[in-house]
């Protein structure tokens, strides 16, 4: 005979406020091989967790049953609880009468029924709950970081200074990301690359850091702590331990075609360094543009390379590694404004983007920080710029506001007045949006100090009107038309999730949302985390954010990533699928449906009428497998179970539901 012991919660009064937990109780008492039932309104406090450990040893409980909120938040507190009492941690049972009962219903007669069904439920779940014991899994004590911005070298940087092994893969030719674009950054105007390069520095120099540039990854398997990870470094067509730098190469080499990193504004050659500051500070060969990869003529930079490290018959090469954690810090991108004609991008060289007006007012930049109209080379006088082009737009664009357009606004028309004192900034706006800190004292000063002129409103139309453009636009504070003659139209883009983002999901095994931006484990809970173990995420591949809080969120994953290689070993979740070889069939479609990779096929040796026969069989690997439960519900024979969500515990459940 079972001892089941049942503790209500009241959790304050998100469940007492709708559950009579007195009639809960009385009912609890009733139910079958419950010997004790109990109330406290927070349970999960030290004094709840107190009352539950002297209650199991009084009474001398074998399963307990929790009324409370989601086992998301507390399950592993209540095991924890139960295994300082002696008892089997997987011997708890939740049920839920918060997030699935009191919260989504008004009337208290009706949640008080639901509350009692769940908890029935979890009693007799509980009644054929067994001991589990979990296992021990060892640590690749190694960290994989993908993508290099200023989100992948911090976390690189607080990993490797923790003292264990980073490899950092960037698939572009140099590390910095965004940030590297950028010429200053609010609220504080410091030069972006004058914080950003001592830290790529710093990545390249450190002695547990591992950079490959120009590199992807291809593969990953394997399951936390044992990650088996295939990296494609592709081939740069330059021996990096003999090129010097000199920049000969560059300088000879007759192709030019448009710089992705200065978007498109002007020309780079096939061989080309992305930008000065560049690490590694070394050329690659872009083959696609480059004469001789597409006709085999020319090798101009090989004739003219003092060091000899031009090497076209260089191939790519694949790595094969192991790490203990990975950390994604795949960036975003910004929204192409093919569908926003009525803005004019495209059709006029001065109506372009904020990435890049960023790049024309860099030093840096293709004209050397001198910001020009780009049709006559003229200094602009009136510049619009315009907020949410594709944010806050559920038909073309992206329905979500982009958090930082507002900011990086002000921070241009502060450093255009700064930089030209007689132009004039005119800024429409659906809403300002400031939360930050200072940012909001950030934004006055561009209105109080620097007289932008803010209008609340939406542009209907940019069109060239001789050698001006027409803006014209509705301000709703005011409800009229506004008319303005701008010499140079500036539109932030929204910013969106990398194109390739879902098919690394796929191949890390992690969750995207329905923007395609990767989620995490808990919003609130674990922001850093996703539901595959192992696996961290930092920077605006979770969603949009700017650089102080990209930072923080990879100091915060690198923290994560630490704990875990701290560890030698780690205890595994022993809630996972086994496989009844008695009455398994071969038949293998638990195989197709596993998301994690976790089952395999195996054959077995057996004896039938005297011969020898091999019959084919699932097996899982408890280490890969996450108890997600696909297999069980494919298993045509229902061979296969899952631990501690047995067929019997379900339909028990099921059961006493429908009492």
């Amino acid at each position: 005979m079972r001892r089941i012991g049942v503790f209500v919660c009241w959790c304050g009064t998100n469940i007492a406020g709708t559950v009579d937990i007195e009639a809960v109780v009385e009912a609890a008492k009733k139910m079958p091989g419950v010997v004790y039932t109990g109330e406290y309104k927070y349970m999960c406090s030290e004094i709840g967790q107190s009352m539950i450990r002297d209650t199991i040893k009084k009474e001398q409980l074998d399963r307990l049953v929790i009324a409370s909120c989601s086992p998301r938040m507390h399950e592993a507190t209540f095991r924890r609880t139960a295994a300082a009492a002696g008892l089997n941690p997987y011997l708890v049972e939740i049920a839920n009468i918060r997030e699935h009962c009191s919260w989504v219903h008004k009337e208290k007669e009706k949640a008080t029924t639901k509350a009692i069904a769940l908890i029935r439920a979890a009693v007799a779940k509980a009644a054929y709950n067994r001991e589990l014991v979990a296992g021990e899994i060892p640590v690749e004590q190694r960290a994989l970081v993908i993508g290099a911005g200023i989100a992948g070298i911090q976390a690189a940087l607080d990993i490797a200074d923790a003292g264990f092994e980073v490899d950092l893969v960037e698939r572009t030719p140099s590390i910095g990301g965004r940030m590297a674009q950028l010429d200053k950054t609010f609220p504080t105007l410091d030069c972006s690359a004058c914080i950003l390069t001592p830290k790529m520095v710093d990545v390249a120099s450190h002695p547990h850091i591992n950079l490959y540039t120009y590199s992807e990854v291809e593969k990953v398997e394997g399951y936390v702590g044992n990650f088996d990870v295939t990296i494609r470094k592709k081939a740069r067509s330059i021996d990096m331990s003999r090129c010097t730098g000199c920049g000969v190469c560059l300088e000879k080499c007759p192709i030019k075609v448009d710089s992705e990193f200065n978007e498109g504004l002007i020309k780079r050659k096939a061989i080309y360094i992305p930008f000065p500051q560049a690490v590694p500070n070394v050329p690659v060969i872009d083959r696609t543009s480059c004469r001789w990869f597409k006709k085999g003529k020319c090798a101009v930079c090989k004739k003219v390379c003092p060091a000899d490290a031009v090497d076209y018959e260089q191939a790519d090469e694949l790595l094969e590694k192991k790490y203990g954690g990975i950390v994604l810090t795949t960036g975003f991108d910004t929204l192409k404004l093919d569908e926003f004609g009525e803005f004019g991008y495209g059709k006029h060289p001065d109506i372009i983007t904020s990435l890049e007006f960023e790049r024309l007012i860099n030093a840096s930049g293709p004209t050397g920080g001198k910001l020009v109209r780009l049709s006559n080379q003229e200094i602009p006088q009136n510049i619009v710029f315009i907020h949410c082009v594709g944010s806050r737009d559920k038909a073309r664009g992206k329905p979500y506001c982009s958090k930082i357009c507002c900011m990086y606004t002000a921070k241009h028309a502060i450093l255009l007045k700064e930089k030209y004192p007689h132009s004039q900034t005119y800024i429409f706006y659906i809403d300002v949006r400031t939360g930050g800190k200072e940012f909001e004292e950030f934004h006055r000063r561009a209105v109080e100090e620097y007289g932008a002129v803010y209008f609340r409103g939406i542009v209907g139309k940019v069109f060239p009107e001789g050698d001006k453009l027409l803006v014209q636009g509705v301000d709703s504070l005011s409800s009229r038309t506004i008319e303005i003659e701008a010499d140079m139209v500036v539109l932030a883009a929204a910013m969106q999730a990398r194109d390739d983002a879902a098919e690394v999901a796929r191949m890390l095994g992690i969750g995207v949302d329905t923007h395609h931006f990767f989620v995490e484990a808990h919003p609130k809970l674990r922001p850093v985390e996703t539901h595959s173990a192992g696996i961290y995420l930092a920077g605006a591949c979770q969603g949009p954010k700017d650089i102080p809080e990209t930072v923080a969120q990879a100091g915060a994953a690198a923290a994560k990533a630490i704990v875990l290689l701290s560890k030698k070993t780690l205890i595994a979740d022993p809630c996972v699928s086994e496989v009844n070889e008695e009455i398994c069939t071969g038949c293998l479609a638990c195989i197709q449906v596993c998301p994690y990779k976790a089952i395999t096929e195996k054959t077995l040796d057996q004896k039938v009428h005297g011969r020898v026969v091999q019959r084919l069989l699932a097996q899982v690997n408890e280490a890969l497998c996450q108890g997600c439960g696909s297999c069980t519900a494919a298993c045509r024979p229902g061979a296969i179970n899952l631990k501690s969500f047995s067929n019997d515990q379900i339909l028990a459940e099921v059961d006493a539901v429908c009492l």
